[in-house]
């Protein structure tokens, strides 16, 4: 059983086969009839109009419709294209139990629990017949394929054939059903349509099920007595011919004879369903239903040279491609037993030998050794007796040896023509199949993995984890290999290196390499291509599958599932043309864009994925696509010919901004000119230094009385008395009187001050005002310089295919007529609109009366008319200025080569960095590393001034640069945190932790921890440095954390003393230690706690302090407590008990008890404390799994 579909849902009742497309009706317990696609494993649509359970459901064989029958006693006749019910059939008193439509006429017959089976006219939407005779329920009714019976089964322990041919006589005209109708009611349960032929009588319980068979005189039954009958029929009498008895709980269903036993553990099923086609059956159960097929219908088959050996309706069959004739070789039979070997799974073929291994799975796995005879091809009466052994696998591994798999023990046996074992060899892996995979190896196959395994050294060639793999097909050279699995094609080198993987939603069948290196593979309903990169498509559709044997330029040779030979003509072009860009032949790809039909969104679509935007422009014709073809390949003279020709504002804005990009400041000009677009075009005379225009424009502004437009372009100018002017006439008299006295023109001041009178504004007195004067430009700019290079390939090339000529790789021809072959537009040749046109333009319209449009005439400005296409002389040498292509930035290099966060940050990748970090130490609070990130970033960047039109040039500064090194390889980016800063801030730590600046100290201490991080080292030595840093630096954090929170808790003296007895559990250094001792001490003794006080007066005599005013007071405390060694307060503190400190809780941890630890610093915490953020070194989550701190490029090689 091969199960192809399965779904989950309520218990189905009724399933029904479309005829032709890949569907499947399941009518449900629940009221639901759901349409499923069984080959793409989708539900199409569910229709939801019965009330209660729908026990019976079926496709009409030719109309878009279904009819189901459910316990709400009606019958619907569905159409599935309009997604709803045509009409509603009445009559039936009790639950529906099944429905089926005629093959021929326009009926449908329904059986019911009222025990009568109807027969409909669904055109006319009556019924025609009832038939009456069964005395309990009837379980179900069905039309005979091709005679005119019906046949019934009910729970009366009967089945009965019912002979309508009378009612096929009648007419099924809808006026002769209605003329019928009130004879048919008179006589309800009496009619002579219908007349009952046989009953059959043999069932012990009631009958559920029964049906014809399809060709021959055979009825099958199924009933509650467990027992399936076979019932034979003639002319006048049926009989038992058979019964089945292998069932252990009731029939419900059946079609014809059963082969094997299948059994859910806690599923019934109800119904079954028989594809009227193909080899495909269903079957519905309490929880859904499966769609399966009951043996393989792939044949087994093994390519040889220009041969096909093939296994065939128990023959070994050959098939030579060149001449395509198919002959018989010899029989695959047992000798002694009458049925031949069934459905072999693979075929192995030695060519020197002619010897053939056949695969199959009986006996759990066997193997069968034919030799061919020299002169059997095309006789078939030569009978010879097979070597046989059981195996998982069977394989040539060589000229006279194969492997055998034993499955159990992972073994390979090799052994010789004769059928002996040579050799014995382990395999790596648990295998459960193996495969050829070139002299003396074998590729091994587990659930999750293939290996090459080397049978004669025992080693290992290659390894690679993939989805179970079904099939392996090996390129012609053996370069190359495709491991297909059920919805993946893993396609690998011949040591098993991963190329490229590729994923299908339909189920993959089969694959061949062609002569060009790309793999052809077949799914269900498709003929697809697999590029070396991974890139695929489809070559056309199929309708029924097939497996491809071989490729040959455009011919696919294939096997049907009825192992018939069957050559397929495919186009090639597409996918050859893509190989030939992807290798880069671009000889070949000219050739193919000037002779073949390539076009199609698609393909324009993958040009511009791939980066061949230039090429692309070739295929289209459409301008719109044409102009954005030419944007994204820079190809400003194609674009400016398509803005031309669509002449619309946004395009020729785009146009304008990819212009200002490349630098050409002419053709920014013409199109913001297109636009009239004013304001653009005084920034672009600004930042060009073309004051002449710039003046011509603020006239155009004052005529078109735009008063912001006058102004900034009196300020681009730095015209000041034009902009006091402005301000005057708009009556802005302060602002202008402010102006004019700031830059110096008193005589203008002193009239606008009379103006004003008393409102004359105070200039601030004391400050020196700063001008509003733009730098006067040095030099006009005008395009930028453009490279000088030739022809890009595709230019060129296309150039002289069009001249009928080739391309020489050496001496590549440039010159040539262009007009033809990419209608670019001259862009040399292209005048700019001068603005006194559009200034003429404005004065004139002054003149018109204000009612015939005021300014209109500025709206229409009078351009050029669009310039023809200037052709260049065939014999003139020209160059042409194409865009340089961009190269990689190096910030993109610094983050594709390392591994180190501190790198990726200052690359820019502050994402990658953020996730380093989080999945080397469980860092997820990087607010505290943000600004660290900002100045890394900064710190490995600078930048240099260029032109005045053009932005700045960022640098980028590289670690261990020096003049000897290479310019063309990238050093790491230059870092500004580095390991001797942090030791320098270490002693100014130490140093404010000694002067008891505790505050200060925690924040350098906790610097250097957050530092860490971002820090990057040489060599190994330096790594345990910094592992170690971290661990000083933790301790400190942690203890002046504690030491902090003591000095804050005035009223609460126990949880004093336990912290400051706490503190003295960090590893500080010995003067630290001292301190954190004696201030333990006093706090002790001055709560009367004397037996702690003297342990800490203990351990600081042992450290021998300097300070002689410590340690007389610690002998006092121990003279005191001597006299008095008890505890007035009981401390949560046992110093004899080694503990470590909660970061977050200050409370101890004993030895023993549960904690978990900060990634990163290594603080240990309570339990509850997992999933926070570590208090320390706020940074890592608590708990979080990390693979450690990497600091070092040596730590990564």
């Amino acid at each position: 059983m091969l199960t192809k579909f399965e779904t989950k849902s309520n218990r189905v009742k009724g399933l029904s086969f479309h005829p032709k497309r890949p569907w499947i009706l399941a009518s449900l317990h629940s009221g639901v009839i759901q349409l499923w696609d069984y080959r793409m494993g989708t539900l199409i649509d569910r229709f939801d109009e019965h009330e209660g359970p729908v026990r019976g459901v079926h496709f009409h064989s030719s109309q878009p419709l279904f009819v189901s029958g459910g316990d709400d006693y009606k019958i619907k006749v569905w159409n599935y294209k309009l997604h709803r019910c045509l009409f509603t059939l009445l009559g039936h008193l009790d639950y529906i139990r099944t429905v089926q439509f005629h093959h021929e006429n326009p009926w449908i017959v329904s059986a019911s629990d009222d025990q009568t089976i109807r027969i409909w006219n669904w055109q006319s939407r009556t019924c025609i017949s009832v038939l009456t005779g069964h005395n309990h329920y009837v379980m179900c009714a069905s039309f005979h394929p091709k005679e005119d019976l019906v046949v019934s089964a009910s729970l009366d322990q009967t089945v009965r054939v019912w002979d309508i041919g009378a009612l096929k006589k009648k007419s099924a005209s809808p006026a002769d059903d209605l003329m019928r109708f009130s004879q048919m009611n008179s006589d309800l349960f009496g009619g002579v349509d219908a007349i009952v032929k046989y009953v059959l009588e043999g069932h012990d319980r009631g009958v559920n099920w029964a049906s014809f068979h399809p060709t021959l005189p055979l009825i099958v039954s199924g009933a509650d007595d467990r027992q399936v009958k076979l019932w034979r029929m003639n002319e006048t009498k049926a009989w038992e011919v058979d019964t089945l008895p292998s069932h252990m709980n009731n029939v419900s269903s059946v079609m014809r004879t059963g082969i094997q036993t299948f059994r859910r553990e806690h599923d019934r099923f109800w119904i079954l369903a028989v594809h009227p086609e193909i080899n495909l059956l269903a079957a519905g159960h309490d929880n859904g239903m499966i769609v399966f097929k009951l043996e393989r219908e792939r044949p087994a088959f093994a390519l040889s040279g220009d041969s096909l050996f093939y296994a065939k309706d128990r023959f070994l069959r050959y098939y030579e491609y060149s001449t395509q004739k198919d002959s018989q070789v010899i029989p695959i039979r047992r000798p002694g037993t009458p049925s031949l070997n069934q459905s072999p799974r693979t075929l192995s073929y030695s060519p020197t030998e002619n010897a053939v291994l056949i695969c199959s799975d009986l006996d759990g796995g066997s193997y069968e050794l034919y030799i061919i005879p020299k002169d059997s091809v095309g006789r078939s009466d030569v009978v010879q007796d097979a070597k046989r052994g059981t195996g998982g696998s069977a394989v040539f591994i060589a000229r006279n040896r194969f492997a055998v798999l034993e499955k159990s023990t992972s073994q390979v046996l090799v052994k010789n023509l004769k059928n002996e074992v040579v050799k014995k060899s382990s395999l790596p892996i648990p295998t459960d199949a193996i495969f050829y995979a070139g002299t003396g190896n074998l590729l091994c196959r587990s659930e999750d993995k293939v290996v090459i395994f080397d049978l004669q050294q025992r080693l290992v060639l290659g390894e690679l984890q993939t989805p179970f793999v079904r099939y392996v097909v090996w390129s012609n050279d053996m370069e190359s290999v495709a491991l297909l699995s059920k919805h993946t094609i893993i396609i690998a080198s011949k040591k098993l290196v991963l190329q490229c993987t590729l994923h299908e939603t339909i189920r993959v069948k089969s694959g061949a390499w062609d002569d060009n290196g790309v793999f052809i593979y077949t799914t269900l309903n498709h003929i697809k291509y697999c590029l070396p990169n991974g890139d695929s498509g489809i070559i056309r559709t199929l309708d029924v599958p097939i497996y491809i044997t071989k490729v040959s330029g455009n011919t696919i040779f294939c096997l049907d599932r009825d192992g018939k030979n069957r050559a397929i003509t495919i186009n090639a072009t597409e996918y050859i043309f893509k190989l030939a860009l992807l290798r880069k032949r671009y000889d070949h790809v000219m050739s193919m864009i000037k002779n073949s039909q390539l076009c199609g969104q698609a393909m324009i679509a993958y040009l511009q994925q791939k980066g061949f935007p230039e090429v692309a422009l070739h295929f289209v014709e459409d301008e719109r696509i044409r102009f954005n073809l030419a944007l994204e390949s820079g190809n400003i003279s194609v674009a400016v010919a398509s803005a031309t020709e669509i002449n619309e504002k946004d395009h020729w804005y785009r146009l304008g901004v990819e212009a200002l990009r490349q630098g050409n400041s002419r053709i920014v000009e013409f199109a913001y000119q297109q636009t009239k677009n004013f304001e653009r075009l005084s920034f672009l005379y600004l930042i060009t230094g073309n004051l002449d225009k710039l003046s011509k424009l603020m006239k155009i502004a004052e005529v078109k009385n735009n008063v912001m437009g006058q102004f900034h372009n009196a300020l681009y100018l730095g015209d000041v008395k034009e902009r006091v002017k402005i301000l005057e006439n708009a009556g802005h008299l302060p602002l202008a009187y402010i102006t004019a006295s700031v830059h110096g023109l008193n005589d203008i001041a002193e009239r606008l001050a009379i103006e004003l009178g008393d409102n004359v504004p105070s200039l601030p007195e004391g400050k020196t005002p700063s001008l509003l004067m733009p730098p006067p430009p040095i030099m006009c700019g005008g395009d930028w310089p453009l490279l000088r290079v030739m022809k890009g390939i595709f230019e060129g090339g296309l150039e002289s295919a069009n001249r009928g000529g080739t391309v020489d790789e050496e001496e590549e021809d440039v010159e040539g007529d262009w007009g033809e072959g990419l209608d670019k537009f001259d862009v040399d040749g292209m005048e700019n609109t001068d603005i006194e046109a559009i200034l003429d333009g404005v004065e004139a319209a002054e003149d018109e009366d204000d009612e015939e449009g005021g300014w209109g005439g500025l709206e229409d400005l009078e351009l050029p008319p669009e310039l023809d296409t200037p052709k260049a002389s065939a014999n003139a040498r020209s160059s042409i200025f194409v865009t340089p292509t961009q190269g990689m930035p190096v910030s993109q290099i610094w983050s594709q080569k390392s591994s180190l966060a501190a790198e990726q940050a200052a690359a820019g990748s502050f994402d990658t960095a953020m996730r380093l970090l989080h999945r080397q130490l469980g860092i997820k609070n990087f607010a505290p590393l943000k600004s660290m990130f900002l100045d890394l970033f900064s710190g490995s960047h600078s930048y240099l001034r260029a032109f005045s039109s053009s932005p700045v040039v960022p640098l980028a500064i590289e670690r261990g640069w020096s003049e000897s090194s290479s310019p063309n390889v990238r050093g790491p980016p230059a870092l500004v945190f580095d390991f001797s800063q942090l030791e320098a801030k270490l002693k100014s730590g130490y140093k404010a932790t000694t002067a008891g600046k505790l505050s200060e100290a925690l924040r350098v201490f906790l610097s250097i921890l957050q530092t860490i991080p971002l820090v990057v080292v040489e060599s190994r030595r330096e790594v345990d440095d910094v592992k170690e840093l971290v661990i000083i630096v933790k301790e400190y954090v942690l203890g002046l954390q504690m030491e902090l929170k003591r000095r804050e808790m005035k009223d609460d003296p126990v949880r004093q003393q336990e912290l400051a007895a706490y503190f003295t559990h960090c590893k500080l250094q010995t003067p630290h230690l001292r301190l954190a001792y004696f201030s333990a001490m006093t706090v002790c003794y001055k709560a009367k706690n004397m037996a702690t006080a003297a342990h800490f007066a203990r351990s600081l005599l042992d450290t021998n302090p300097t300070i002689e005013s410590q340690a007389r007071t610690a002998r006092q405390v121990m003279q005191a407590a001597d006299r008095n060694m008890t505890d007035a307060t009981a401390l949560n503190y046992d110093f004899r008990n080694p503990f470590v400190i909660c970061g977050s809780t200050y409370v101890p941890i004993y030895k023993g008890q549960k904690d978990v630890a900060c990634p990163y610093c290594t603080a240990r915490f309570v339990p509850s404390q997992e999933g926070n953020i570590c208090s320390v070194c706020d940074l890592a989550v608590i708990g979080a799994d990390a693979s450690g701190l990497l600091c070092s490029a040596s730590q990564v090689r």
